[in-house]
């Protein structure tokens, strides 16, 4: 229906996990809440795929860890740096939580068994395709947003606007806020390498010649993420695929002959690091967190 309206008392726009988990949170609580997200499902490659031990003990302190854990995943107990010919490894095997390691699973995975548990509660609304356009306000106040989705325009007022739409945040930007950029010296190139069956199970970073290279082991191949200089995608893309190739196996020679399956650019996805903050969170009616309020470094897996 076109120039749809509706009512609830939070709306979340954003539906990553800071929307989601937020939605099912409150859910649980009994508030009514409508979490909007304009893609049509939650599958995307190459997002953070990694679950931290202390985000374990956050599902096991909602009483969904044991569910959680039946979802196809990998398990990291430690960490393996190699730094030219020094090997250092990070061992979690003395982490203070009950899960001792790092859980490795998609984020669509992650995203879709929370939105099932956030329905199983009556005020959780989950808008999937519907893009957040605009903020309503009155008389200084956010009041609601206007979005479009399948069917048309809607409006969805509320006593609260949630800002989780992440780092290119349009809630932000709508609201005014300013943001303090601090700098990011590199951006990220993900990839897909065939991973063997007798090579290592544990992540790994390797340093070599002032290259990184980091390897997450996701069962039949390895998700890879080359550092590069900030804004240097373009030089790289200009040098052609066979120098990226030999790159890879200069820093990688045990995957030199896998490099091949690189044929193109499309394979080979670029995350624009940023590292920024809003100098104020928050407007009377709406609330930005996550990557909305604070976007972090992915470095360790954080941002």
């Amino acid at each position: 229906m076109a120039n749809a309206k509706r009512k609830t008392t939070c709306a979340i726009v954003g539906g990553g996990p800071a929307g989601v988990m937020l939605g099912f949170l409150l859910a649980r609580a009994g508030v009514n809440v409508t979490v909007m997200e304009k893609h049509a499902d939650f599958f995307r490659d190459f997002r953070g795929d990694t679950i931290h031990a202390s985000t374990l003990e956050v599902m096991h302190e909602l009483g969904l860890l044991d569910a959680f854990l039946k979802l196809p995943h990998q398990e990291a107990h430690r960490f393996d740096l190699h730094l030219g010919t020094t090997r250092l490894s990070a061992d979690f095997s003395h982490l203070p939580t009950r899960c001792k390691y790092i859980a490795l699973m998609p984020q669509w995975d992650f995203l879709n068994f929370l939105a099932e548990h956030g329905r199983r509660y009556p005020g959780f609304r989950l808008l999937m395709g519907t893009e957040v356009t605009d903020l309503i306000e009155d008389d200084g106040r956010v009041v609601g947003v206007r979005a479009t989705g399948a069917d048309g325009e809607i409006e969805v007022r509320a006593d609260l606007v949630a800002g989780t739409d992440g780092r290119h945040s349009i809630v932000r930007e709508r609201a005014g806020l300013s943001v303090e950029n601090l700098g990011a010296p590199m951006d990220v190139l993900w990839m897909r390498l065939p991973r063997e069956a007798n090579e290592g199970d544990e992540p790994a970073l390797i340093a070599k010649a002032g290259r990184i290279l980091v390897l997450i082991n996701r069962g039949d191949y390895w998700q890879c993420a080359y550092l590069i200089a900030k804004g240097g995608y373009d030089a790289l893309v200009a040098e052609g695929l066979p120098a990226f190739r030999a790159r890879l196996a200069a820093i990688a020679p045990f995957a030199a002959d896998r490099t091949g399956g690189l044929t193109s650019w499309d394979q080979i996805k670029l995350l624009t690091v940023r590292v920024d903050r809003l100098e104020q969170w928050s407007r009377p009616g709406l609330l930005c967190i996550g990557d909305a309020a604070h976007a972090m470094s992915p470095i360790g897996g954080v941002g």
